[in-house]
């Protein structure tokens, strides 16, 4: 059978163009989908054999008709742990080597530093933002050595907030347990 994938469905617009909501209500419906029109190419398609998987990220944006006709499960994210071995393994070998830095011989990120990056700068169940951030950093690095300075640069806690400004997050534990 075969799978059709919706990504990103609770970004859903409408505006003077339309509504995509309409169409895929009719393209979930059971009673309808047997002989759906696409009135783009003129033609008729059988979608009742389709599996549709749909991707979201909250499910309140999706107009709750659109909702009733899906199936719910929920995943969780990566925890802290998983973000910091996927940003040692994947995210910073691949940001290195799109600005064209050496790991070992340019650029280190200290562990606590991309602790720091992970709980202050980072707060989602995915790793996009915190590929973002590891970029920024690489970014600034890579500014470092075209502008002469050849050193190795070692990414410490210091340095993060240097170059991607103040924490945006707060620790929920830091704010328990720290007096005003």
């Amino acid at each position: 059978n075969p799978v059709m994938m919706l990504d990103e469905i609770d970004k859903l617009g409408a505006d003077f163009r339309g509504d995509p909501s309409s169409a895929l209500l009719e393209v979930l419906d059971p009673e309808q989908n047997n002989s759906f029109a696409d009135h783009y190419l003129d033609v008729a398609f059988d979608l009742s054999k389709v599996l549709f998987i749909a991707t979201a990220n909250q499910l309140e944006p999706i107009p709750s008709p659109l909702r009733d006709r899906m199936e719910i499960i929920e995943l969780s994210g990566y925890n802290f742990d998983e973000k910091e071995m996927i940003a040692r393994s994947h995210l910073i070998p691949k940001q290195l080597k799109e600005h064209g830095l050496a790991a070992t011989d340019q650029l280190t990120i200290e562990d606590k530093a991309l602790q720091l990056l992970l709980s202050s700068y980072t707060r989602e169940a995915g790793v996009r933002s915190l590929e973002r951030r590891i970029a920024d950093l690489c970014r600034a690095v890579a500014v470092d050595f075209a502008s002469g300075k050849t050193d190795k640069q070692n990414i410490t806690t210091e340095r993060v907030i240097e170059i991607l400004g103040p924490e945006r997050f707060y620790s929920e534990v830091a704010e328990r347990t720290e007096t005003p």
